[in-house]
C-alpha cells in the first residue's frame, strides 16, 4: 500500500511514528477522530458561518471505508456539525459518526439519526441570566451568545478588544456556571458553559473502547482538545497506538504535545486524503 508521489508527513515523536505505523499496518482496527472548528473547518468570526473545508468530505469519503471508523468529536450539537460539515447522505461515509456536545449526542451516518439524553436544566437557567452578566462586566458590546442546546457559548472575537473582553468575562461566567451546576470551557476567544463530565477525552476513550480499535489518530486545534490528547496518551499506556495531530499553532498548550503539527484545516484535509491514498489496495 502507498503512493510515493504523495508522501505522508513524518511525526516528530517516536510515539507518533508508532501510531502512524499501526494505523497503516491495520487500518481496519484504526479510528480517525477529528475536531470540527479549526480542524476540518477554518475559524470564522461568526460560528454560524463555519463550514467544512471544501476538500474535507471528499477526503473523508475516501478514507472512511478503509478504516474501522471516522469520528468527528465536537462541542457543537451533532446535527449542526452534520449540516455544516455536509456529511449526510454522502457515499463512502457509512463509517462516520459525529459525537456532538462532547459526546452527549451521537449521529451515525448509517441511520442518519441523532441520539441524545435530555438537556441539563442549568444551561437554560444560565442563558436567561447571561445578558445581565455581560452588561455588568462591560464586555457586552461586540460579544455574541451562541445557544447550543446542551451548552451556551459567549464569543468575544467580534468585540473591539477581543482578548480584554475574554479576560473580563472569565470570572463572572465562572460564577454563573457554578451557580447552575455547570463548568466553563475556555477556547480561542470563546467561553462555553456546559454540564460537567462532558469532554472530548471521555467521548473519545469510550468510542475507542466500543470499536475495539488498536490505534487512534486524533486531530484538534483548541484547549477543548486537550482532554482528547490526554485520552490518547492514556490509551498509549494501555497498548493502543496513538497519533496526535495539531491544526495550527494558536494554542501552544496543544501544539507542544502534538506528534504532528500542521498549519491548519487545509493541511489536515491533505493529510486525510494522503492517508486514503496510502491505504488503497494495490
Amino acid at each position: 500500500m502507498g503512493n510515493p508521489e504523495h508522501p505522508l508527513p513524518i511525526p516528530s515523536t517516536q510515539a507518533g511514528r508508532e501510531g502512524l505505523a499501526a494505523l497503516l499496518a491495520r487500518p481496519d482496527r484504526a479510528v480517525v477522530a477529528l475536531d470540527f472548528d479549526g480542524t476540518l473547518a477554518e475559524i470564522v468570526p461568526d460560528p454560524e458561518d463555519s463550514r467544512a473545508h471544501p476538500g474535507a468530505v471528499p477526503a473523508l469519503s475516501a478514507l472512511a471505508p478503509r478504516v474501522a471508523s471516522v469520528a468527528v468529536v465536537t462541542g457543537r450539537p451533532a446535527a449542526v456539525a452534520v449540516r455544516y460539515g455536509g456529511f449526510a447522505g454522502v457515499p463512502g461515509l457509512d463509517h462516520l459518526v459525529v459525537l456532538g456536545h462532547y459526546g452527549a449526542e451521537r449521529w451515525d451516518a448509517v441511520t442518519g439519526t441523532v441520539h441524545a439524553p435530555e438537556p441539563h436544566p442549568g444551561v437554560a437557567a444560565a442563558l436567561t441570566e447571561l445578558p445581565a452578566v455581560l452588561e455588568g462586566t462591560g464586555a457586552g458590546s461586540g460579544t455574541w451568545i451562541e445557544e447550543k442546546g446542551r451548552a451556551v457559548a459567549v464569543h468575544t472575537r467580534r468585540a473591539s478588544a477581543p482578548q480584554a473582553a475574554f479576560d473580563a468575562l472569565r470570572g463572572p461566567l465562572g460564577d454563573l456556571a457554578a451557580r447552575h451546576g455547570l463548568i466553563v470551557e475556555p477556547g480561542r476567544l470563546v467561553l462555553e458553559l456546559r454540564p460537567p463530565g462532558m469532554d472530548k477525552g471521555v467521548a473519545l476513550a469510550e468510542y475507542v473502547r466500543e470499536t475495539g480499535a488498536e490505534s487512534v489518530l486524533y486531530a484538534g486545534d483548541d484547549l477543548g482538545d486537550l482532554a482528547a490528547y490526554a485520552a490518547v496518551e492514556k490509551l498509549r499506556t494501555n497498548g493502543t497506538a496513538g497519533l496526535l495531530v495539531c491544526s495550527g499553532t494558536e494554542v501552544p498548550e496543544l501544539a507542544e504535545r502534538a506528534d504532528l503539527l500542521l498549519p491548519g484545516p487545509a493541511a489536515v484535509v491533505d493529510l486525510l486524503a494522503t492517508l486514503a491514498q496510502h491505504l488503497r489496495q494495490p
